[in-house]
């Protein structure tokens, strides 16, 4: 393709753009504002259940619902999304994401009934999440950068969803303890809109690599790439493999902050958790992503779910205090999203980029799927126990399950392989 023709048939001046050298540094750039926005809002919503508990008088089965449909909302709407900005382009698809994601927040504040919670704080801000999320973002920037740098610029854009966590969630805390949970919600609704102007720079889709990329010659269609990918064993063991991350994820995103005012300490603690994962899934990404382009992903997956299960029992067993919260999120922080590169670059590596927003999204519904059950069981079992400890325990039985089942994947480039046939 020369430098001159357009991907997408686009105007000359897109054309112009698209092959210019700092192109895919911008849709880089961008990408980590999108998911920056996206992250640092949504794992900041747990910080509102105790005073949402004290003030409505639910309990906490009925948030612990709620964030449990806003996960399986974001794992369902992001295989959609992951189609849509394939065929559509990523543009649209994040503007409509946004505004159902401002919508919800907005809402939540304002439920006055448990259904009402349900909808808002579960269909509307769960879809949202989901068509503004890794998906369609981690697609886009899979298709401007080369093979040889794309597993580190996945980490990149995976750390920069991190700095909004590690910005948004002390602030979400500090105007939520001076103005109250309905404005501050409406504050972050009007923050999260900030993801509209951003989305104009990710205009791909999957009919159009850049110029900058190695040309794909992947399913000429979705359907065929649908095919191609449920007949690999691997892919069925990556979605196997990340049920696991995304019970992990919201098991702590979602209840960390009933489980600190259980130990008897401050609510402050939870927001320094939050935010200790934020700034350490920044180095855990970077880390993972610069790792991919060197050893082999499914590895590096193994060895990321076997150390969260020697974190939560030393966890377990660790007196509960200030300094172990925070020692815990941190050091679940530098696990946390290093799962996305690795994953999201080893279905690239294996199928390609050319559709790889609708790959990842089914991935991506696997791991919601396993954030529904982490988010509604932690409420079920605190309601009749009293106490986390059962949630504990599963999550280290899956943390082993997940580091034994990427072992036999089977990582071989199947473009490669077809030539070699």
């Amino acid at each position: 393709m020369s430098p001159t023709q357009s991907p997408q048939n686009s105007p000359g001046r897109m054309t112009i753009m698209r092959a210019t050298k700092w192109f895919p540094w911008l849709v880089l750039l961008c990408g980590c504002l999108v998911l920056s926005l996206n992250l640092g809002v949504r794992q900041s919503l747990g910080l509102f259940i105790p005073d949402m508990l004290n003030d409505t008088g639910w309990n906490a089965a009925t948030f612990g619902l709620a964030f449990a449909i806003q996960n399986l909302m974001w794992g369902i709407s992001a295989p959609i999304a992951g189609a849509l900005a394939d065929r559509f382009g990523t543009t649209r698809t994040l503007i409509g994401g946004s505004v159902l994601y401002g919508l919800g927040l907005y809402m939540m504040g304002t439920s006055s009934s448990p259904g009402e919670l349900h909808l808002t704080a579960g269909f509307l801000i769960g879809t949202g999440v989901g068509a503004t999320s890794f998906p369609v973002i981690l697609a886009a920037i899979s298709r401007v950068f080369s093979p040889e740098r794309r597993s580190f610029a996945l980490g990149l854009a995976s750390a920069g969803g991190s700095v909004g966590q590690f910005i948004m969630a002390p602030t979400a805390q500090a105007l939520n303890g001076s103005l109250g949970y309905v404005t501050t919600l409406a504050i972050l609704a009007a923050i999260s809109m900030l993801i509209v102007p951003v989305a104009f720079a990710l205009t791909g889709k999957a009919e159009g690599n850049s110029p900058t990329a190695a040309p794909d010659l992947g399913p000429q269609g979705l359907a065929a790439a649908f095919h191609e990918a449920r007949k690999h064993r691997g892919f069925l063991l990556l979605n196997a493999g990340f049920f696991v991350c995304g019970f992990h994820i919201a098991v702590i995103a979602t209840h960390l902050p009933t489980f600190t005012e259980l130990c008897g300490l401050p609510r402050s603690v939870a927001a320094e958790g939050l935010a200790l994962v934020g700034l350490f899934n920044i180095f855990g990404t970077l880390t993972a992503g610069w790792a991919g382009g060197k050893w082999r992903k499914k590895n590096g997956l193994s060895v990321i779910y076997g150390m969260r299960a020697l974190v939560i029992v030393a966890f377990i067993f660790a007196p509960k205090t200030s300094e172990t919260i925070l020692l815990f999120s941190a050091s679940m922080g530098a696990l946390w999203l290093s799962t996305v590169p690795l994953t999201s670059g080893l279905i690239a590596q294996v199928f390609g980029p050319r559709y790889m927003a609708t790959l990842f999204g089914i991935v991506m519904l696997s791991h919601q799927i396993g954030a529904f059950f982490g988010a509604w069981m932690g409420g079920i079992v605190y309601d009749l126990t009293g106490n986390f400890d059962a949630v504990w325990w599963a999550s280290v039985a899956l943390g082993i399950f997940a580091a034994l089942v990427h072992m036999p994947i089977d990582d071989k480039e199947l473009r490669s392989t077809a030539k070699a046939a």
